[in-house]
């Protein structure tokens, strides 16, 4: 499931990252202007904002196989056209096409690993798919590097498209998640996917043990509806209103500030190639922090955890800002972009899909990412608005701000959700649902 799940989300990541080497060589061959090139970039986020909400919609209404299968093909299929693009202009409405595959493939993949994953180790696996994703940025930067000199920027988009249609491919024979099947009120169909789940265990591993618990979710089909006003419930606006300023604190932190290093570094007098070295010195610090968090993640509660990244990057962000030599910038860079890895690891793919119950995780994760991207679009006018006016420093103000509200919220929330069921988290039933025995024959919860 790492491996069907990863894939997609490592091209996604890949087509994010390839675009800053695609827009300067499309300027450089004089295909696009600055102009045009700043609307291809927002064109992307604006697609991904809607494809966000889009995926959490079809996610909870049709299936996280569903919902993945499409987004996958949406963009593989816009991604193969990019490639052969005419214009600018048609290039700018095919990436907002890409970008609504792109939003909704990380939704769902946010939101279904987890599913599939026994609670002691839910945390590990989500941050090996954050570390997944984080290898995007160098493995676009070194094909880029090799490609397009040589070939052009249109085969980095025939890259990305062929390898999203190859992984459409092979995630035809991916299970449907038996948690969503059984809270569908489809428990044959939940079965058959744990029986076969547990076949193939046992015949690599031996004989299986006892099953701890069992749970119902559902009682009949017909009753399986939720809608999408439970999003505003009470009991579960409060947890909608934490992961959406996660995720906004974690878009801000990386496109307000880890995004603008390199600016930051040439305003203080340092030259473009020097802290593009730097700059890439310190973007280790993302797979650091994306496998520090593999370890740590089923350790220490959700909310300390989170709490202390958030710490660690207002004292590194406070005085990185304020390094002059050399070996204290690479070094607090680094430590900074380490401390925000770990953060959205463990925020975006640990902690924010298990505040939803299953039938509306994808819609609660899609929400929270939209609201995400939202801020991801509107950063870079306020970062050269704050920097103009008042320099970097009010850059890091608004993030060192946006973060302590974040720490007072987590504070306030009190949601752990470290090694337990995603049954166990959302005990209470939502609206139009109805309480049953925890006591049932059904076994497809045997999941957890």
């Amino acid at each position: 499931m790492l491996g069907l799940i990863g894939a997609g989300a490592f091209i996604d990541a890949f087509d994010i990252y390839l675009a800053g080497g695609v827009i300067a060589a499309m300027a450089d061959e004089g295909f696009s202007t600055i102009d045009q090139n700043a609307i291809f970039m927002s064109a992307t986020f604006v697609g991904m904002m809607v494809g966000a909400a889009a995926g959490g919609l079809v996610g909870d209404r049709w299936g996280r196989k569903v919902a993945y299968q499409y987004n996958l093909l949406i963009f593989g299929l816009a991604s193969l056209a990019a490639a052969f693009a005419p214009n600018i202009e048609f290039l700018i409405s095919m990436r907002l096409i890409m970008g609504l595959g792109l939003g909704a493939e990380l939704v769902v993949a946010m939101g279904m690993l987890g599913e599939f994953v026994p609670p002691e180790r839910r945390g590990r696996w989500a941050a090996m798919l954050s570390t997944v994703i984080a290898t995007g940025l160098p493995v676009a930067s070194v094909v880029g590097l090799f490609v397009i000199p040589n070939l052009g920027w249109r085969y980095m988009f025939g890259i990305a498209g062929v390898a999203a249609m190859a992984v459409w491919v092979a995630r035809k024979n991916m299970p449907e998640s038996p948690r969503w099947l059984e809270a569908q009120g489809r428990h044959e169909e939940a079965e058959e996917v744990i029986a076969s789940i547990e076949k193939r265990v046992a015949a690599s591993h031996g004989p299986l043990p006892p099953v701890r618990s069992d749970q119902h979710l559902t009682q009949k089909r017909t009753q399986s509806r939720t809608p999408l006003s439970a999003l505003f419930a009470r009991g579960v606006r409060s947890r909608l209103f934490v992961a959406s300023l996660l995720i906004v604190t974690i878009n801000v932190t990386v496109y307000g500030f880890v995004s603008w290093i390199p600016t930051f570094l040439v305003n203080q007098g340092m030259s473009i190639t020097g802290s593009l070295a730097f700059t890439t010195a310190m973007s280790v610090g993302a797979l650091v922090g994306s496998l520090v968090c593999v370890v740590l993640a089923d350790k220490v509660s959700r909310t300390k955890g989170l709490i202390f990244s958030c710490a660690a990057i207002i004292v590194f962000g406070i005085t990185f800002a304020f390094a002059r030599e050399d070996i204290f910038v690479i070094g607090l860079g680094f430590a900074l972009v380490t401390a925000v890895y770990f953060f959205v690891s463990l925020g975006q793919f640990g902690y924010t899909p298990e505040l939803f119950p299953t039938r509306l995780r994808l819609r609660g994760t899609g929400f929270a990412s939209m609201s995400g991207r939202a801020a991801a679009i509107a950063m870079p006018f306020i970062t050269v608005a704050l920097v103009k006016y008042w320099g970097p420093e009010a850059v890091i103000a608004l993030v060192v701000l946006l973060i302590l509200a974040l720490m007072v919220g987590l504070l306030a929330f009190k949601v752990d959700t470290v090694k337990q069921s995603l049954e166990d988290i959302h005990k209470a039933p939502l609206p139009t649902e109805t309480a049953l025995p925890t006591k049932a024959t059904d076994k497809s919860s045997r999941l957890q």
